[in-house]
């Protein structure tokens, strides 16, 4: 992938799982990044990672969910930005005030920053891509019917009062919610910004951090699970989960595709390489990893397969596929790279 050096993109978020992967790609590209995090320690450490790169430059924006969060650094930056991914949002599960944490931070966040550019970047900005999730293509009960399928045109079916049972059908409305405003925003004002929109809709996330240190502090969601069952002792019960899985490479790949090709403007993609579920994941761990067998939970071998089979939709994203036009990671390699890093600092420690 070239580029003529002189595009600027702006990374929200850019401390997060993906956006580090995200913000490494474009720099190997040539782009020149401007990103956001929540502090300037945050962001000295980044850039620190990045050593001190001079095509990456940082912004604070403490929270998205506040009134004109993105305002200041558009106004700074407006007239060099030309492509904006907005990778920021909640992803935690640890609240009971649903509408403060997630719906409105999501919501908010998105809105905050498409105004932002309407108002200082409105002739500068050509393409938006919005981080969504599979979260806004199907609600958690949806999730489990087996004879339903996923396509790029589903939408969870959720309310924002319905979503609010518990915290997951919480963060998975936050993610119908959040990309219902961007596409709402873009039909509303036609006339008057000229970006296409692209929406990125990955399933579980899994894969090696960008930085293996990250794993000392804290590890996103979809992550946890494999930690998890890493430190699980012999005969402990899992909870099975499963659902849509994607490798962070392939979905950080996907938003410079979508910043690339014109065929991916006003397109949802939904990144998924297939189902898994945890017991998959034991079994992967029980048989790659010498270390690690007979120490860790077993649950019921090979049965993942019949598991899925009964307990998840199926997903058709070949339309997705076609559209990047690159093989995604299979899930084996993606899980042994995941826990050969969280292994590895796990020794070290």
């Amino acid at each position: 992938m070239t580029t003529d050096n002189n595009t600027t993109v702006f990374v929200s978020g850019a401390t997060g799982f993906i956006a580090l992967h995200i913000v490494n790609d474009l720099l190997k590209a040539g782009y020149k990044v401007i990103g956001s995090g929540r502090s300037q320690e945050k962001n000295n450490s980044l850039l620190k990672k990045f050593n001190n790169n001079p095509r990456l430059s940082m912004e604070i924006v403490e929270d998205i969910a506040a009134p004109n969060a993105f305002d200041e650094v558009f106004k700074k930056h407006g007239k060099e930005i030309k492509i904006v991914l907005h990778t920021a949002s909640p992803f935690h599960f640890q609240t009971t005030n649903f509408e403060r944490d997630l719906l409105t931070p999501a919501v908010n966040g998105t809105k905050s920053i498409l105004e932002a550019i309407k108002k200082y970047a409105a002739e500068t900005v050509e393409k938006v891509v919005v981080t969504s999730s599979t979260a806004a293509l199907v609600d958690p009960t949806d999730m489990g019917n087996a004879n339903l399928v996923i396509t790029e045109k589903s939408w969870n079916k959720d309310t924002w009062e319905s979503c609010q049972a518990n915290a997951v059908a919480a963060y998975c409305g936050s993610k119908k919610f959040a990309e219902r405003t961007a596409w709402d925003f873009l039909k509303e004002n036609q006339g008057n910004v000229k970006f296409t929109l692209s929406t990125i809709n990955p399933g579980y996330v899994f894969g090696p951090q960008m930085f293996a240190d990250s794993l000392k502090i804290s590890v996103n969601t979809s992550s946890g699970i494999i930690s998890g069952l890493i430190c699980s002792k012999v005969g402990d019960k899992f909870y099975n989960n499963c659902g849509p899985f994607i490798d962070v490479r392939d979905v950080s790949k996907a938003h410079l595709v979508a910043i690339e090709k014109p065929e991916c403007a006003g397109q949802r993609l939904v990144l998924s390489e297939g189902l898994f579920c945890s017991q998959g994941v034991v079994d992967i761990l029980n048989e790659e990893f010498p270390q690690l067998n007979g120490k860790i939970a077993i649950g019921e071998p090979r049965s993942g397969p019949s598991f899925l089979e009964k307990n998840s939709c199926k997903f058709d994203n070949s339309k997705t596929k076609n559209l990047l036009g690159f093989k995604f990671y299979n899930f084996k390699d993606c899980i042994i790279d995941t826990a050969v890093q969280m292994l590895e600092v796990q020794i070290k420690n």
